[in-house]
Formats: structure tokens, sequence, C-alpha cells
């Protein structure tokens, strides 16, 4: 294990650190959510995806994937849907909830309760729920590859984000 460590990760004193570029956990709540892609970006995403207000915020979309942050309120859902050509990747930061996943609207054949820390892993075609059963907001990222949004979405309510995917 020895080589491995001196191989990949050398003494810090051969490292130019700069830690001029350190923040703190207080730094990162002053960062305001909006999309910083394609630019390289760091921020704590447990920290932002909690302080996200909105039903949907985009913070960083590329060419081959987007990050957006999400607030689901108590007894709502993200909303039945399918992406015929885009995986998802989803994690639950806080709060609790049920995901339903299935190959068809009517047969949703995988049905799990999730709550912090959880992953879902949706493949491309596959319909989808995730519906917030707690009595808080549900707080969670989403990742799509390649990008579901246009570069800077939020929507505020659920509802606005609908009428925009109707437009």
């Amino acid at each position: 294990m020895r080589e491995f460590d001196e191989q990949y990760f050398p003494n810090e004193e051969e490292f130019d650190y700069d830690n001029s570029l350190d923040f703190s956990e207080e730094d990162s709540r002053l960062i305001e959510l909006k999309d910083y892609g394609p630019e390289p970006f760091v921020i704590n995403i447990d920290e932002a995806t909690k302080r996200n207000r909105n039903y949907r915020t985009t913070l960083w979309t590329g060419k081959h994937l987007q990050l957006t942050l999400m607030s689901i309120k108590v007894g709502g859902d993200i909303g039945l849907e399918v992406h015929p050509a885009i995986d998802q990747f989803i994690r639950i930061e806080e709060g609790q909830g049920i995901v339903q996943m299935g190959p068809s609207k009517n047969n949703l054949n995988l049905r799990r309760r999730v709550s912090d820390g959880f992953a879902i892993f949706i493949p491309a075609g596959t319909w989808h729920n995730v519906i917030n059963t707690g009595n808080r907001p549900l707080k969670l990222y989403s990742i799509y590859a390649p990008p579901q949004h246009p570069h800077g979405t939020v929507h505020e309510t659920k509802e606005i984000a609908h009428g925009a995917s109707r437009d």
C-alpha cells in the first residue's frame, strides 16, 4: 500500500497549496444558488441542497450533465415522468419519501421508502416519481446525463415547472 500512497499521494510539501481557495461552511452559505456551468465549480452540496427553497434550482449545467437542487413540499411529489434518453441520479439530503419506478406509468413495480442519504438511480426510459411522505420539505439533488433543463432554470413551484414544460 505504501507504493500506492507515494505514487498518487505525495507528501504535502510537494504541493503548491493555495489556502486562499479554502472557504468555511459559513462562506458556503453565502454562495448564491444559481447555474454556475459550464465553468469549474466546487460547493458543499449537502448545505446547498438544504438551503434551496425552490421546487427546482439548476446549480450546474455542462455539455454532458446537469445538477439541479429540489425542494418538494410536504405531501407533494416530483410528478410521474419519464426521460427517454436521459439517465438520472437522485440523492436525498433531508426528509423522507417514497420512490416509485417501472417500465410504464401503469406498471410502477419498484416502490421503496427513502430518507437522508439514499441514492436513486433511474435509467433512461424508466417511469418514476418521488413522493414526500414526511412532515417537512424533502430536499434532494438530481443529476441528469445529458442535461434535461435549459441553463439557469429556476422554478419556484411545481406548478410553474409543469407550466414551463408544456411551453
